[in-house]
């Protein structure tokens, strides 16, 4: 019965031995109990002039300790337990030692951390790096085991490449041999047994901001790591405008174009570094002088150390704060130009530009405008600003009208900024009531701008959108609940030859 107990009580440590190599909490443990050193080396640690041993006072806990050989030598090399490869984390590793002996000149544990090596098979190992260097104090402890907590090496700590640590056990003079037990490391284990015992992967951070290279836009960069671009990476989304606001007028809805894609840069910890809009002016069917800027809502003026690549020099209508932005806002305002003719010239003939059949084409032009948040790791005075407060909704778009700052058109129900004179509200056509967050509609809700994420055909010179989009009407009407689709080229949506 006794015998039949002891194999069930060996099968069950070697169950567990086979399973704890990682812990709950991300941590990489040996405790020997397994009493086969083939199981622990099965799940790749690696074991120099060590053995297993089940004597009483060869014990530190459980059933089974680790034993040295006689520690006869002073090299690193001789006589060592090192782990699987891990991804390591931060807090201490732990670990119990004692001898079996007090008999020897000197006795001591170094602790090395080795990292991983493409180009030096089979085991793939660079140099060890010392971190930690102990010596025994003599008489050496038989008794009690004593208990070590050593700090990761912050050079390693919470790290994204792989590497292993070697407990080194070193010596000089008589036969004395250390016992250790209950090893603890913090980390995850990243071996792959099935292969080698190589790691699962080699994860690439060139730039060590925690963000592998794969997965990194900026992988020499540790201050950046990620791209969210809006609407695509690869399109734009395009505004129009109406400058007859409060009034309707023709409504044609081309006073102002320009396509859009903004690029939002992050850093590892998701915060942003940098806002970059491409802005590409397109057409202008006014004579007014229209400018063009986004407010981002929510997001204080003092949260940007700079804004630049607007064209706004020698503006009489924009006061500029010396970040770049609009001076005397309440939220982060960038007036990206202040009149549409300074960027795009007119051609000679026919109103504004690139909206009267028959005048001559003026080529786009493309301005890039840079909202720094974070600078080489600097974060501006205001403070960081998470990606979730920069959402694509935060940018409010608008056209200033014809050189006169006060008057703004926005977006359907986004709020006008400090600087709009609110009192142009709800007059003429417009039926704005900031009470219940309408702004920028007529009384039957057509807009005054319209944002295409999709990009857009604008109408020609003087015809009404809604004579070239032939369900622009209903969309706008019932609030988008149908014909969200209104300005695709489908059968009866558009009279083609209204549109420019």
């Amino acid at each position: 019965m006794k015998k039949l107990f002891v194999i069930i009580r060996y099968t069950l440590l070697l169950l567990i031995c086979t399973s704890i190599t990682i812990s709950s909490k991300a941590q990489v443990t040996l405790n020997c109990e397994s009493g086969n050193r083939g199981i622990e080396q099965g799940n790749c640690w690696g074991f120099g002039a060590v053995s297993y041993s089940r004597r009483d006072t060869q014990i530190i806990s459980g059933f089974w300790s680790a034993l040295s050989n006689q520690l006869t030598s002073a090299s690193p090399e001789s006589c060592w337990i090192k782990t699987p490869w891990m991804l390591v984390g931060s807090g201490n590793i732990t670990f119990k030692a004692k001898f079996d002996g007090n008999n020897g000149n000197s006795r001591g544990i170094q602790l090395y951390y080795i990292p991983y090596n493409t180009s030096n098979p089979p085991y793939f190992e660079g140099t060890p790096v010392l971190f930690y260097d102990y010596i025994w104090p003599q008489p050496y402890p038989t008794g009690t085991a004593k208990v070590f907590s050593v700090p990761i090496p912050a050079e390693i700590a919470n790290s994204k490449v792989v590497y292993k640590i070697r407990m080194s056990m070193i010596g000089s003079g008589g036969s004395s041999r250390l016992i250790a037990d209950d090893l603890l490391f913090p980390g995850t284990y990243w071996s792959d047994p099935a292969n080698s015992c190589k790691p699962k992967e080699v994860i690439q951070d060139a730039d060590k901001d925690g963000v592998a290279d794969t997965q990194d836009n900026y992988p020499n960069d540790p201050y950046r790591a990620y791209n969210s671009y809006f609407p695509n990476v690869n399109t734009y989304g395009t505004l129009a405008f109406e400058d007859s606001w409060p009034n309707k007028a023709d409504y044609d809805m081309n006073d102002l174009l320009v396509d859009y894609r903004f690029n939002t840069v992050t850093n590892a910890k998701n915060e942003v570094v940098e806002l970059i809009g491409k802005i590409v002016t397109r057409a202008s069917g006014a004579s007014y002088k229209n400018g063009f800027g986004f407010q981002l809502d929510g997001i204080a003026p003092d949260k940007i150390i700079a804004a630049t690549g607007n064209q706004i020099e020698g503006s009489v209508v924009v006061k500029v704060q010396p970040n770049g932005l609009e001076a005397d806002q309440q939220y982060a305002n960038c007036i990206v130009f202040d009149d549409f003719f300074k960027i795009m010239k007119h051609p000679g003939t026919g109103t504004g530009v690139n909206t009267s059949p028959g005048a001559p084409f003026v080529p786009y032009d493309t301005l890039t405008v840079t909202l720094k948040f974070i600078d080489n790791g600097v974060v501006a005075p205001g403070g960081a600003v998470p990606v979730s407060a920069l959402s694509p909704d935060k940018l409010n778009f608008y056209m200033i009208v014809n050189l006169q700052r006060g008057v703004e058109v926005h977006l359907a129900d986004r709020m006008p900024t400090t600087l709009a004179d609110r009192s142009l509200l709800g007059t003429g056509s417009d039926d704005s009531n900031p009470g219940n967050g309408k702004y920028y509609k007529t009384l039957n809700n057509l807009p005054y701008a319209i944002n295409v994420i999709q990009g857009f055909d604008y109408p020609a010179e003087k015809t009404s959108i809604d004579a070239a989009y032939l369900h622009f009407v209903e969309w706008a009407h019932k609030e988008a609940a149908t014909f969200q689709d209104w300005f695709m080229d489908k059968p009866g949506y558009r009279n083609k030859s209204k549109v420019y």
